[in-house]
């Protein structure tokens, strides 16, 4: 019956690579998805970006064993000619076959009722704070507290996205409106967008989101070519006001990171409101009206404008602590130019994450994304396990001789800042062929 099977090239495979036509191989079977892509739960961007290959480790990362199921009707009839499994392939392959059939996938302890519990509990101390106590300081503290509400509030959210952190898919989503858009402001249809863009191209600098930050930031001199994002569609001008900012980005870091939340919100306003297909807009739009709802209110109740100003840019400055840690995640790593490739997904999580070291009490403080490279392994598993993997990652990584990135927090910061500082004295180079302008010369005459 072999000699029954149809076969197609790696080379043809790579042809269905267009929007309307894309296929993908998985375990050798190849898969037509032109007519699912926009109904993908993960968005089309996945999709988008991993056509016309083999992806097998990619699906087998972000999808449960119930999703095979319904690969049949995707089937093409074709098998891929020559298809092989590295060595690394397998590996990861089998661990997460060990992961599932331990149950880990689904040993999620209580995070999620310890995290909501602490959200609500916050969130009634700092409208206490704000509504019944007339000291400036009990109104710093309240916004400290908001602050910290906003982050844990956002791991939820980011946990629920992941996978299921309540019983059922209803309940799940409603989690994810109530934790992001209600009570951050900051639309789970925008995460979703843009994170699913970036754990599938992570570090690419023209496929993923969050490494283009042009004019503010550039993590790469190879930035400066003014290359187009396949993300968002449009050129990533390195024009001279670009070169300006960056060239101080490593004085400006920390600084923009205080008010780094104010970019979230205009995006999510960007996307809600464009012409783009947003799942849930209306649901989307309502949650962030909640939002516009009650936090302006809450700071209205503040006695005068000096204290209403120091309450929201305390409140912005406590979450730059969330910021900081997930530029520190992947601004220092390595970087390539160009889609994902199927076929070294692995390598490209490992060379493309950090972790950051602390103690196991300090878990909570940091979602669990401290341990960035297992969550990018193994996304859909509950942040209370990836401690308990990392020594496996680890092994694993040694054994193929992987990089596997661990610094403690203030090493990490250190190595950012050197990369961006690295980035900042090439964009100041005065014979890279950017016009000049009388200002820009006279800002950095001295270096």
């Amino acid at each position: 019956m072999g000699s029954d099977k149809k076969y197609i090239t790696a080379q043809e495979l790579k042809a269905h690579n267009k929007p309307g036509d894309l296929w993908i191989c998985i375990n050798g079977e190849v898969y037509n998805v032109s007519g699912w892509a926009k109904e993908h739960p993960g968005g089309e961007i996945p999709l988008l970006n991993l056509a016309g290959q083999d992806v097998t480790d990619s699906f087998t990362a972000y999808h449960p064993r119930t999703a095979w199921q319904y690969l049949p009707k995707f089937f093409t009839g074709y098998h891929l000619e020559d298809f092989k499994v590295s060595e690394v392939s397998e590996d990861y392959r089998r661990m997460v076959r060990e992961l599932s059939k331990s149950g880990m996938f689904e040993m999620k302890g209580h995070t999620a009722l310890w995290s909501l519990t602490s959200v609500a509990i916050m969130f009634l101390v700092v409208l206490h704070g704000v509504l019944s106590c007339h000291s400036v300081w009990a109104h710093l503290g309240s916004a400290v507290l908001l602050g910290m509400l906003w982050m844990q509030s956002a791991y939820v959210g980011h946990d629920s996205g992941h996978y299921r952190v309540m019983s059922g898919r209803g309940y799940n989503k409603l989690v994810q409106l109530v934790t992001g858009n209600c009570l951050t402001g900051i639309s789970i249809a925008w995460w979703k967008w843009t994170h699913n863009a970036h754990h599938i191209a992570c570090n690419s600098l023209d496929y993923d989101p969050d490494l283009q930050h042009i004019p503010v930031f550039a993590v790469s001199s190879r930035l400066f070519d003014s290359m187009t994002s396949s993300f968002y569609g449009r050129k990533l001008d390195f024009d001279r006001f670009a070169r300006l900012l960056i060239s101080y980005q490593h004085w400006t870091f920390y600084p923009v990171m205080c008010v780094a939340r104010v970019n979230l919100y205009v995006q999510t306003l960007l996307l809600l409101f464009s012409n783009r297909k947003v799942p849930d807009r209306a649901l989307n739009i309502m949650g962030i009206l909640v939002f516009w709802t009650w936090f302006p209110l809450l700071v209205s109740c503040l006695p005068n404008w000096p204290e209403r100003f120091m309450f929201v840019l305390t409140s912005f400055s406590v979450t730059s602590i969330q910021h900081v840690q997930f530029c520190l995640n992947h601004l220092s790593a390595n970087v390539y130019v160009g889609p994902p490739n199927g076929n070294d997904w692995f390598e490209k999580q490992t060379n493309g994450t950090l972790d950051i070291e602390c103690s196991p009490w300090m878990d909570w403080f940091f979602g669990g994304l401290q341990f960035q490279l297992e969550h990018h392994l193994f996304p859909r598993l509950p942040r209370c396990q990836l401690r308990k993997i990392s020594p496996l990652v680890r092994d694993l990584c040694s054994k193929h001789n992987l990089p596997y990135k661990s610094l403690s927090f203030w090493e990490a910061n250190r190595s950012t800042i050197r990369t961006l500082r690295t980035a900042a004295m090439e964009a100041r180079d005065l014979t890279n062929p950017v016009p000049k302008n009388l200002l820009w010369e006279a800002v950095n005459t001295h270096g």
